[in-house]
């Protein structure tokens, strides 16, 4: 079609699609109207009509040749998706109207209309149809070309007719020339309207088409967040830690598809187990990226030296060069000693951290012992301070989702209130800790949305 480059292919298939619609319409109005004629020419008083119907269907059948060879390299260029030549176009719509032409010429040629009758047979209305249908092109331009090139086609025919035939007598019934001058300009007219209405109609169909590709795109993101998301699950820790003396339990629930957050350990020799807990500024498919980063790094480290320090530092290096200036990344590592009842523990700017002392009764709150990630690139961490673990002693890991979730009037939950939750629920075991909080906060806050991720990880020394 003569369309602007700047539309897109789904536009132009659209378009020839319509214009696929555009020819087999046309040729069905054709057919009606020639088995009109063919039963016209066996009514009385229709001699006209049976004298001039073998010439008219030998134009007609020359028409529909050219509409069905049309309508074939239209289906083949719809299936390549390949654009036609713009000149054909032009061309089409000359022959097309050349129909309604050619019948009134052998009107005009036979003794019965008459040249001057000839000129307002129902042919005449031929032109019409072709404009009407030129809306199916979706183009603005082929529109006013329709009607253009049927009206110079009519009023040449008129010309001709009143420079070489005699002037009719008055009482004859003819029509004068400005009358026929006035249908052309009608058909000019037409073609503008029609121009019109296909313009309006390819802006509606531009915008359908952009809403459906918007749906689209987000159908396929919202596949590639599902995808990424199993993914990013399928990460997290899927069976507790077998360290007999604990009991050891981690959840995560993302904003979003995917999340920042992520929580994981790892069976090391002698009875040993590192539990880490991360938190990635921001949540959604980027965080998402770099968690898997530092889990990976983390896992890799933890297989190497035993100071917890040194390690910390190890995954600080290799993250640091990995993310980008706007992120950064919270981390505790703690390491669990099953024969000595101890953790080491060490925080990247990760806290508060929460530890319930059961000979105390109370919750203690620790902060973090340093920067997070990728704050101070040159920061060195350590040493990890020393935890005892005696019976019932429980060591709460939570991202700030927990606390920082707000009710309806904007407060947030609090460290206050996640410590009295802690403690409510201090005889549960691990998982059921933590459902429990994370219950907690959801009745606090009220339906409002959830704002960040939720990450917890509880370690809890058994009673004998």
């Amino acid at each position: 079609m003569v369309t602007r480059s700047i539309e897109s292919p789904a536009f132009h298939k659209a378009a020839l699609t319509s214009e696929r619609l555009r020819i087999g319409s046309l040729m069905a109005v054709i057919l009606i109207l020639v088995a009109v004629a063919v039963v016209r020419s066996r009514l009385p008083g229709e001699e006209y009509t049976r004298a001039s119907l073998p010439s008219m269907l030998g134009v007609v059948a020359v028409f529909l040749v050219h509409e069905s060879l049309m309508m074939r390299s239209v289906t083949r260029a719809i299936r390549s998706e390949r654009r036609p030549p713009q000149w054909i176009w032009a061309v089409n719509i000359l022959v097309e109207t050349s129909l309604p032409t050619t019948i009134m010429l052998i009107g005009t040629l036979g003794d019965y209309p008459g040249p001057y009758r000839a000129l307002v047979s129902p042919a005449a209305l031929g032109y019409m149809i072709f404009v009407i249908l030129s809306i199916l092109h979706l183009s603005p331009l082929l529109c006013l070309l329709t009607g253009a090139v049927a009206a110079a086609q009519y009023i040449a025919m008129v010309a001709c007719t009143f420079a070489w035939v005699p002037a009719p007598p008055p009482d004859s019934g003819a029509f004068t020339f400005p009358f026929y001058v006035t249908f052309a300009i009608v058909l000019g007219v037409a073609g503008l309207a029609a121009g019109a209405v296909a313009r309006q109609t390819r802006v509606h169909l531009m915008a359908a088409l952009r809403e459906a590709a918007t749906r689209e795109e987000i159908r396929r993101l919202e596949r590639d967040l599902d995808i990424a998301r199993s993914i990013q699950q399928g990460l997290l820790p899927r069976r507790k830690p077998d360290l007999p003396g604990y009991d050891i339990a981690g959840w995560s629930r993302p904003a979003d598809q995917t999340g920042g957050d992520y929580f994981d350990w790892q069976e090391l020799a002698a009875g040993r187990l590192v539990v880490s807990l991360a938190d990635v500024s921001g949540h959604g498919i980027g965080p998402a990226l770099v968690t898997a980063v530092c889990r990976a790094y983390a896992r890799a480290s933890f297989l190497g030296k035993d100071d917890l320090g040194e390690l910390i530092n190890r995954i600080h290096r290799l993250l640091v060069e990995d993310l980008p200036p706007d992120r950064f990344v919270t981390f505790v590592a703690a390491l669990v000693d099953q024969p000595s009842d101890t953790i080491e523990m060490l925080s990247a700017g990760h806290g508060p951290i929460l530890l319930y002392r059961a000979d105390a009764d109370r919750v203690e709150v620790r902060h973090a012992d340093d920067v997070p990630f990728g704050v101070v690139p040159e920061t060195r961490y350590g040493p990890a301070r020393r935890l005892d673990m005696r019976p019932g002693d429980v060591l709460v890991l939570v991202t700030d989702g927990f606390f920082e979730w707000v009710d309806p009037a904007g407060e947030p939950f609090g460290i206050e209130r996640l410590s009295q939750s802690i403690r409510a629920a201090r005889h549960l075991p691990a998982q059921a800790m933590i459902q429990q909080l994370h219950t907690d906060v959801l009745r606090f806050a009220g339906g409002t949305p959830q704002a960040d991720d939720l990450t917890g990880v509880v370690i809890r020394r058994l009673v004998a």
